[in-house]
């Protein structure tokens, strides 16, 4: 085998296990050393590999440390996926998940996003509203796929809201984000403890494991009490 084709199934074998879940964000991979063991190639290769993984996004190389999985970023790396309790909880707020509806159902006919998610299987439909401390923080409508993830259904996120849960068990390896600006209709601002038309930040994520769609979710935070913050750099062309 060729140095060419070697380095290429040495980065093939490290990406399936990192977009499989079987490595999860934060272990630590292999070092060079060993993978030169492992595969009987030299240095330069495993580099190469390496190198383009890191290019990927896939790992994260630290000098000294060694090379550990990154943690995966939404599209082109501007945002990432919020663990809303982890953030009220270290701002020093208590937190609580109030579940407000909590089913099973089929994918409604004819709506070809909800058919994706399904796969198949069943959707496991919740509602509930994140409070920090004595207010309402966020409203959250979740569907999530129990052909991909069929131990949720055994679950009443008493102690763990559903998307801290799925963040702490479930690898993900790609989601979408949509951020809209909507008025608080009636029923949700009786939810909320808002005014009617109150502004509100509405955030839709889709997310998926290869290419098995995990969940999706539509969250509302009042336009005053969250934002959303990106840092980026000039890209080079």
């Amino acid at each position: 085998m060729n140095e060419t084709t070697l380095h290429q199934r040495i980065r093939g074998q490290i990406e399936d296990l990192i977009r499989s879940g079987a490595w999860t964000p934060g272990r630590k991979v292999p070092s060079e050393t060993e993978l030169m063991a492992q595969f009987g190639c030299s240095r330069m290769t495993v580099n190469k590999a390496m190198s383009a993984l890191a290019e990927e996004g896939l790992i994260v190389r630290r000098r000294r440390a060694g090379s550990f999985v990154a943690r995966p970023r939404v599209h082109s790396t501007v945002l990432d996926i919020p663990d809303i309790q982890a953030e009220i909880v270290a701002r020093g707020e208590t937190y609580r998940f109030d579940l407000l509806d909590r089913r099973r159902r089929e994918a409604k006919a004819g709506d070809v996003e909800e058919i994706a998610l399904a796969a198949g299987g069943e959707l496991l439909v919740l509602r509930g509203l994140h409070v920090a401390g004595d207010r309402p923080f966020a409203l959250e409508d979740r569907l999530i796929s129990l052909a991909a993830v069929p131990e949720a259904a055994d679950l009443d996120f008493a102690d763990e809201s559903p998307g801290a849960w799925l963040l702490h068990h479930v690898p993900w390896t790609e989601a979408e984000n949509r951020i809209s600006a909507v008025g608080a209709d009636a029923a949700t601002a009786a939810l909320m403890t808002l005014d009617v038309g109150t502004a509100l930040l509405a955030v839709e994520r889709r997310t998926w494991r290869v290419d098995a769609p995990i969940t999706w979710v539509r969250q509302l935070f009042p336009g005053e009490a969250y934002d959303l913050v990106a840092r980026f750099g000039r890209t080079r062309g």
